[in-house]
């Protein structure tokens, strides 16, 4: 649940819209094959995650299989892809909230959907999971009574309800096939955070039991969610009349002429939006303290709290969004835009890791009981649709240029980060030993040492 609710957010309750008035109905190919994708880069992590369930999750694969470089810059860029994930989480609530409040600042409706779910992760993990929890199951409620009553209205062609809606008005491509191309960067930040499944194997009883039900669960429901939904989208309603400033479910709920169901709609956007932030404090939290740990990361950002919660991790994101509240600030009409294509890389670069360490493991010659289908050439498949869409991003639109041209600075960042972390470890190499007190041989511990670890 926690893996659905991640991922349903604003990908699909808002950034659907936007990408339906552009492409048309033939946008749901990209859902399909960003789909298999998704699919594929699960299995591989569904392998991992049973060949030894840890909270650093795929950080601690990338060292294993590919080296400590790799697990500092996978890290830090998925501190990336969920730092600019929540900005977009919050410049879409401030948009949820302007359909019921058109004359209450947004940048401050951003700032109090920060402070919510920061109180929210800084309290507990299980009140967190509990909250979580709702939350997910209040979004796939929503989205399986849209799915039903679209479904419905399609079979009795009620009001503009029809198949024909998606060869209509222009056809299944009415704006052309490259802009279906375009979209993938967009689809694939729509489907990012199917992974949190991982991260949380580190805290979940008895994974080798839950985990492979988790995977399989979260692979078709979200098909199903995500495919299913845009598919009745391109068709409950003409592609034209949706829009970017809009979540396409309230557009098709307001066109119901149900007084409630617009607002009903809207308010389960926001509690999605809040959700997936929600979710994003958590990961990074975690993955921040894994790092920490192997002073990769700032020692604070390893500061547990006395309810044993990541707090310093936690608050450093915090901070990265409050900036992201800033650029809404000043960038209202395309934060969202700039926000979700820049966290796209970091998804990128996520499934990038998980599908090629699954690889390494298999090429060791470990067996799973829970292998990721078609390896290796479903590996090398899911790599160059990754590279595929990373290479397309500055053909699109100017939003995906500014994140494609920052992709210089994040690898001279890491380059430099990774340069400084290696000379600590250097300095503490040579330090630690000789700062150690020296034992006689044959000593046993005296009274002031501490007493074994059971």
């Amino acid at each position: 649940m926690i893996a659905i609710g991640g991922a349903i957010g604003v990908g699909l309750f808002l950034g659907a819209g936007g990408r339906l008035a552009a492409t048309g109905p033939a946008l749901v190919l990209s859902y399909a094959v960003a789909g298999v994708a998704a699919f594929f880069v699960m299995r591989a992590l569904g392998e991992l995650v049973l060949y030894r369930p840890v909270s650093g999750s795929f950080v601690e694969y990338s060292n294993e299989f590919i080296g400590p470089w790799a697990a500092f810059a996978s890290g830090w860029m998925y501190w990336c892809n969920w730092a600019f994930t929540g900005i977009a989480e919050l410049t879409a609530i401030a948009m949820y909230i302007h359909y019921w409040a058109p004359a209450f600042p947004q940048w401050l409706t951003a700032l109090i959907a920060l402070s919510f779910v920061l109180t929210v992760n800084l309290m507990s993990v299980r009140l967190f999971g509990e909250l979580e929890f709702w939350f997910a199951l209040l979004k796939v409620v929503a989205i399986s009574i849209f799915l039903v009553v679209g479904l419905v209205l399609v079979v009795f062609a009620v009001g503009q309800a029809t198949p024909a809606n998606l060869v209509s008005h222009g056809g299944f491509f009415p704006t052309g096939f490259p802009l279906v191309l375009m979209s993938l960067q967009s689809v694939v930040f729509a489907y990012a955070s199917i992974e949190l499944v991982g991260i949380a194997s580190g805290e979940t009883a008895r994974p080798h039991e839950v985990m492979p039900r988790a995977v399989n669960g979260v692979v078709w429901r979200i098909a199903i969610f995500y495919v299913g939904s845009v598919l009745l989208l391109g068709m409950v309603l003409p592609w034209t009349l949706y829009s970017a400033a809009e979540s396409p479910f309230v557009t098709f709920f307001s066109g119901l002429g149900v007084p409630w169901a617009a607002d009903a709609m809207n308010l389960v956007v926001i509690t999605a939006a809040a959700s997936s932030c929600n979710s994003g404090l958590y990961a990074t939290g975690r993955i921040l303290r894994s790092m920490a740990m192997k002073r990769e990361a700032p020692g604070f950002t390893g500061t547990l709290s006395s309810r044993h919660v990541p707090i310093g991790g936690i608050m450093f994101t915090a901070t990265m969004l409050l900036g992201g509240v800033a650029l809404f600030y000043f960038l209202p009409a395309r934060a969202f835009n700039i926000a979700t294509a820049c966290a796209s890389l970091g998804v990128v670069t996520t499934w990038g890791v998980l599908v090629y360490c699954q690889l390494r493991l298999r090429r060791s010659g470990h067996v799973s009981t829970f292998p990721m289908p078609g390896t290796p050439y479903t590996n090398w498949f899911t790599l160059a649709f990754l590279a595929l869409v990373v290479l397309l991003m500055p053909f699109a639109d100017d939003d995906q240029r500014v994140a494609f041209f920052l992709i210089p600075a994040l690898v001279v960042g890491i380059a430099v980060g990774w340069r400084l972390v290696n000379r600590r470890h250097s300095a503490a190499a040579l330090t630690e030993p000789a700062s150690a007190p020296a034992s006689p041989a044959g000593s046993t511990a005296g009274p002031a040492d501490p007493p074994a670890e059971p």
